[in-house]
């Protein structure tokens, strides 16, 4: 599954009059030489497009409008490179809608000792134009990313490119639709929610298709497209099971649920279940094949789930190490501080968490009184991690991300045929998973290698969202209170 059209950013460079017509020009040879060079480098997910030297407010306003209603325009980046007077960019500030990234750099890396002069000073004086330009942020209230660095250095480019893979996420949160196959599982509360509200603030368009909908489209799938899929299988995984009969019936799954999903517009589903009417297994190896592609899912009806999924993986686009569906199932207790947390779900934990090839298999499932589904088996790979929950606190949404460090299963684990990632929480399970809970942190969750702490609360501030962070500094009487200070900053709002 591909994720949505090409992307750029526009570079908009700020400065006046004052210095006449021959430092503009300067300015702006400058602010094409920096756009160049930033996509040359290779490091950005996505081009940066200079637009142009901006000296009025007609000019700011127009620029921001059309990037407001260009589909390719994915966010704006500032920097000013002389004294920009910050009233004049009011107008257009005002009406932005982009995610609006702040550089704080300048065109030379060093001060030329005989070089500089008054002419020399009134062209670079980013340290100056930056500081004006900053105030009106703060002023507007306005969500925003700041990078300070000199703009050729690897750091500063590679904290640029995490903001971008942000902005492209928020490009595909705006445009995301989620299938609902079912309903969500009776009598749990934390996967319900508010759609309207989610589409409102997130952009994601949640709505529900009768399971018999998708019924005949599997009933659709010719033996040729099964063939193909298998192939396809056998490509990727070792079959690990003489029952090709019900692999085989996966296939059939996913050709029809991949059809529905694309005639649709569809970025993410869930099932459930409960509700599998004219279906003879529920879909395991069918959904992970899926989402390996690039597809959100929910288990149980967790629409929310299935959603933070896909824009976590379209933030990881082109450099996903791994981001997956998860539930914490049970823990290891260990002396120490050194407990674990071996997470899974039934069958559909997405293999690009994977350590190595996945096996399929197929197990009896134990629940939903259907035929024995086929799934990928596989250990999780290690290494720093974080988990991500999405809550409804009713009235306002909670992004409550957890810093992990994943490790090998410590156990082989023969008799258990699912997926299974194994992780410490930092700061410690103890710790960590009192913090959750006092968050309100659901079961179902997003495991990500790629996704970072920051940029989901990056994320969470251009959606205009609560955000909570759980990691090695976390403190339970200081988190209580931080707790407290935002329920009292939301309610205000």
């Amino acid at each position: 599954m591909k994720f949505k059209q090409e992307a750029e950013f526009w570079f908009i460079v700020g400065s006046q009059h004052l210095y006449g017509e021959e430092a503009l020009q300067q300015v702006a040879a400058h602010a094409r030489q920096m756009a160049d060079g930033f996509n040359a480098a290779g490091r950005l997910p996505a081009r940066v497009v200079y637009k142009l030297v901006a000296t009025t407010s007609d000019a700011i306003e127009q620029v921001i409008e059309d990037a407001n209603y260009d589909k390719r325009c994915a966010g704006i980046i500032t920097w000013m490179h002389t004294f920009s007077p910050s009233k004049m960019w009011i107008r257009g500030l005002v009406k932005l809608q982009k995610p609006y990234l702040h550089l704080h750099t300048q065109f030379n890396r060093e001060i030329p000792n005989e070089g500089i002069d008054m002419d020399f000073m009134n062209l670079n004086q980013s340290a100056h134009g930056d500081r004006e330009h900053g105030f009106i942020g703060a002023r507007l209230r306005l969500a925003r990313k700041i990078v300070v660095g000199y703009w050729e250095d690897a750091a500063v480019q590679q904290k640029m490119a995490s903001w971008m893979r942000v902005a492209l996420g928020v490009m595909d949160s705006r445009q995301l639709k989620v299938a609902r196959f079912s309903d969500n599982m009776r009598d749990v509360a934390v996967t319900e929610g508010d759609k309207v509200e989610a589409q409102i603030r997130l952009g994601w368009s949640v709505n529900t298709y009768p399971t018999g909908e998708l019924v005949s489209y599997i009933e659709a799938v010719s033996e040729a497209e099964i063939d193909a899929m298998m192939a396809a299988y056998e490509e990727k995984y070792t079959m690990h099971t003489d029952q090709l009969a019900s692999v085989r019936y996966q296939a059939k799954l996913e050709v029809a649920i991949q059809k529905f999903l694309e005639q649709g517009g569809f970025e993410g589903f869930v099932n459930h279940f409960d509700d599998l009417y004219g279906m003879k297994q529920l879909p395991g190896l069918a959904v992970q094949d899926l989402t390996a592609q690039g597809y959100g899912f929910g288990p149980e009806g967790d629409w929310k789930v299935a959603a933070l999924a896909r824009v976590m993986k379209a933030i990881a686009q082109g450099d996903d190490q791994g981001t997956a569906l998860m539930e914490d199932y049970t823990y290891n207790f260990a002396p120490n501080g050194e407990s674990l947390i071996l997470g899974a779900h039934m069958l559909e934990v997405c293999p690009s968490v994977a350590a190595g090839r996945p096996k399929i298999e197929v197990h009896p499932l134990g629940i939903g009184g259907k035929d024995d589904p086929a799934r990928l088996v596989f250990e999780g790979k290690a290494g720093s991690a974080i988990t991500a929950s999405l809550i409804d606190m009713g009235g306002r949404m909670r992004l409550i991300v957890q810093d992990v460090k994943a490790v090998k299963p410590i156990l082989p684990m023969p008799n258990l045929p699912v997926a299974r990632v194994m992780w410490k929480p930092l700061p410690d399970l103890e710790t960590a998973a009192e913090a959750w809970i006092l968050a309100g942190g659901a079961h179902h969750s997003v495991i990500s290698y790629s996704v970072t702490a920051e940029q989901l609360a990056d994320w969470a501030e251009i959606m205009g969202i609560e955000y909570v962070h759980i990691g090695s500094d976390t403190n339970i009487a200081a988190f209580k209170q931080q707790l407290f200070l935002m329920d009292m900053a939301w309610k205000l709002k």
